[in-house]
């Protein structure tokens, strides 16, 4: 262990349960010397990450915000901030959310509702994470945002469908969070990981055999594990990566370098 993140501050969004890459993120950057926190949903999510917190062993204050209600997001940030007295080093933003309906058959089918459904709660909850956590990443002199993302951006992905350009619509936000922050010190960037066993990806139909593709094709011949994903997370908001704003980078084994096959 290097500790490189001793002292730094870090929030935690989109924790559910063990398979969660959110809480592979903060046990790497726990095991580095970061104090979490973490924000969940409701009860429900709550009551989970707790467990988990408790089983590791872990001290972590959890909060409960709404990501797609502003006043909620400020309330998150009013609680973080006096948590870790006004300062915040960086966040972990995971969440994404679509209709399964949507992620089975034809994007063309796609409704109204559920293409914003999925931009609201995918994307522009990073716009809002964002935006009330700058005060608190200023006050540090700068910080890091991490988010999640996934080859459906950039490549048709079968079902993925709507997510696929939800994941598009983020990718482009991380460059313009990016421009916009970078003046005070504050990156931006995301990972885009291999396919893996989630609770979120269970919704998508054919996900096993996306899995075995990969396995089959990557250059690495296997998937990816949550934890190095994790580190990947890791990487991004600690000082190793000051450099680094702006990119998307892929951790699922080189699949994404290969062409048809």
């Amino acid at each position: 262990m290097s500790r490189v993140m001793e002292g730094r501050r870090i929030l935690v969004t989109g924790a559910r349960n063990r398979w969660s890459i959110a809480w592979h993120a903060a046990v790497a950057l726990h095991r580095e010397g970061a104090e979490i926190a973490f924000s969940v949903f409701g009860d429900r999510e709550e009551s989970g990450v707790k467990k988990l917190i408790d089983d590791a062993g872990m001290v972590a204050p959890i909060f409960q915000c709404d990501a797609m209600d502003d006043d909620s997001v400020e309330r998150l940030y009013g609680q973080v901030g006096e948590r870790f007295e006004g300062r915040l080093d960086g966040v972990v933003h995971a969440m994404a959310f679509a209709n399964k309906e949507e992620l089975a058959g034809e994007y063309v089918a796609t409704s109204r509702d559920g293409f914003t459904l999925a931009h609201a709660s995918s994307v522009y909850t990073l716009v809002t994470l964002s935006r009330y956590g700058r005060p608190l990443m200023q006050a540090c002199g700068g910080g890091s945002i991490v988010t999640l993302t996934y080859l459906g951006a950039v490549r048709v992905v079968p079902n993925y469908n709507v997510m696929g350009v939800a994941k598009a619509s983020l990718e482009a936000s991380v460059r313009y969070l990016a421009q916009d922050l970078g003046k005070d010190n504050i990156r931006v960037n995301a990972i885009s990981a291999g396919p893996i066993k989630t609770l979120a990806a269970a919704g998508i139909s054919g996900f096993d055999a996306m899995r075995n593709q990969v396995a089959r094709v990557a250059p690495l011949k296997r998937t990816v594990e949550a934890d190095e994903v994790a580190d990947a997370i890791l990487f991004l908001l600690c000082p190793w990566s000051r450099g680094i704003t702006g990119e998307t980078i892929y951790v699922d084994g080189g699949y994404h370098v290969v062409g048809m096959v």
